[in-house]
């Protein structure tokens, strides 16, 4: 019998996740990439002596990682290690409380109180509401298609199903923190977990407040060699079980016999397939390469309200900041008013929360001696044809501003080094429709349920997988997408 052979377009983390996967039940795999790397948004660059992550910075959940290695009979430790960090993340607030969030459920709760005032129990409350909604909605919508009936016959659906009310869907998570805390300090703590896939937390469901679970319960970690030995360790791990990745290889065409994927246009050759994963942006994926075909699209998904984006400035920073951490959030004096600019404006406030990464902090070379390497974000409306240029010109002065107030320094005269990544440069490198970070957003009561399925309702033989799909964006949830699309080709 033959060996049936899978081609994956994009060599994202779910595209490799997937292709490991695809791998190890005996396809041929074959990747490709439309730049000279792979890890789409996780990525890498050096400049003036320091090196930057990227993209996504958190890594939550590793377990997904490692379990493609174990899948494979590898030792994980073999080719990735981490550390869990004692700290996830450190608060600043414009009052001038500065607030470590633990990874001890009980430091953090106590951390809380002594800084923010709200008891114990409040914490300890919300968070075990958290692990509930996560214990209703995990194995079916986390591990599973929402789109096959074979779901929906697995007892687990069941129970979840009667206790769909648990998972809170009809407030929205600002209202919901709002009844677990007094204090608008910790409501909006709680608030920001929205913008882990690019949401309002204004508008969106309650549900969301799994978010929290998943940092909390299985806690935030760092990967030795920083974020991008996750791709390279990947990537290599592939690459021992017979998957070839193409780079300089963008696919031109899905090609279609009677609404049946049959091969990929690339460079003006046919290569033909069994099979099809798509890690490209959904938005993409049909009106790039599927332009043909538009009877065939699924459009009132693409018409779908977009994520937001970011604006992320890599600044080379001449001094070191002891009070810093890895993970730094410097909160809006006004967190309704930035969203409703993000949301209802499509612009950016002029004081916007600031996320600022800096790994040397773990990983001392990847700044000069004496100096850090600061990875300074804020999150911005998707492109919809703003004056960019004004844009971040301003905001570039707005984030300065408040950063050297915040820390009682001027951080201008630091900066030695600098680079910039905006929602047009994040569309053009990795295909981002609109630079959305997450795909479709989950701003309505039932957006998580109306994401593009890991399988073409239309086309046959063709899969998705990637932050655009089922079930959304974030590491943890591309690498999901990548074993619910494994099982169903």
């Amino acid at each position: 019998m033959p060996v049936k052979k899978v081609l994956i377009i994009g060599a994202g983390i779910a595209g490799i996740a997937a292709a490991i996967r695809l791998a190890i039940k005996g396809y041929q795999v074959d990747v490709f990439e439309a730049n000279d790397y792979p890890g789409g948004k996780l990525s890498e660059f050096e400049q003036d002596g320091f090196r930057f992550d990227a993209g996504p910075s958190l890594f939550t959940m590793p377990q997904y990682v490692d379990e493609l290695f174990i899948l494979a009979g590898k030792n994980p430790k073999d080719y990735f290690n981490y550390q869990q960090l004692d700290i996830v993340c450190r608060y600043f607030y414009e009052d001038g409380t500065i607030l470590s969030a633990y990874a001890n459920e009980e430091r953090f709760a106590t951390e809380v109180n002594l800084h923010i005032g709200e008891p114990v129990m409040s914490v300890k409350n919300y968070l075990k509401n958290s692990a509930n909604i996560y214990s209703i909605t995990n194995h079916v919508f986390l591990e599973r298609s929402l789109h096959r009936l074979k779901t929906y016959l697995h007892w687990d659906t069941v129970r979840s199903v009667f206790r769909f009310p648990q998972i809170d869907a009809f407030r929205t998570m600002h209202k919901a923190n709002q009844g677990f805390f007094k204090d608008k300090r910790l409501t909006q703590f709680y608030d920001r977990y929205a913008t882990y896939n690019g949401s309002n937390p204004y508008t969106a469901p309650a549900t969301l407040n799994v978010i929290p679970h998943l940092e909390q319960h299985y806690g935030a970690y760092f990967p030795d060699g920083g974020m991008y030995s996750i791709v390279n360790s990947l990537v290599k791990l592939a690459e021992s079980l017979g998957v070839i990745f193409h780079y300089n290889s963008p696919v031109d065409e899905i090609i279609l016999e009677k609404q049946s994927a049959k091969a990929i246009k690339v460079k003006g050759e046919l290569i033909p397939a069994d099979s099809i994963v798509s890690n490209m942006d959904v938005w993409f994926t049909y009106n790039r390469l599927l332009r043909q075909h538009p009877h065939l699209f699924p459009k009132k998904i693409l018409r779908q309200e977009r994520s937001s984006s970011a604006l992320i400035f890599y600044w080379g920073i001449n001094k070191q900041f002891a009070q810093l951490n890895l993970h730094n959030i410097f909160f809006s004096n006004d967190y309704k008013t930035e969203f409703d600019y993000i949301w209802q404006q499509k612009d950016i406030y002029h004081d916007p929360t600031i996320y600022l990464n800096i790994s040397s902090k773990y990983k001392s070379d990847d700044a000069r001696q004496g100096c850090e390497n600061w990875f300074t974000m804020i999150n911005v409306p998707a492109n919809t044809g703003q004056d960019w240029d004004s844009l971040i010109n301003t905001a570039r002065q707005n984030i300065l501003s408040k950063l050297s107030y915040i820390l009682n320094e001027d951080v201008s005269p630091l900066i030695v080094s600098e680079s910039i990544l905006d929602p047009r440069s994040i569309e053009s490198k990795t295909s981002s429709y609109q630079g959305s970070l997450y795909g479709t957003s989950s701003n309505s009561q039932f957006a998580a349920f109306l994401r593009h399925a890991n399988r073409s309702s239309a086309i046959k033989n063709l899969y998705f997988c990637g932050g655009s799909v089922h079930p959304g964006g974030g590491i943890p949830l591309c690498l999901l997408s990548a074993k619910i699309v494994s099982d169903l080709v």
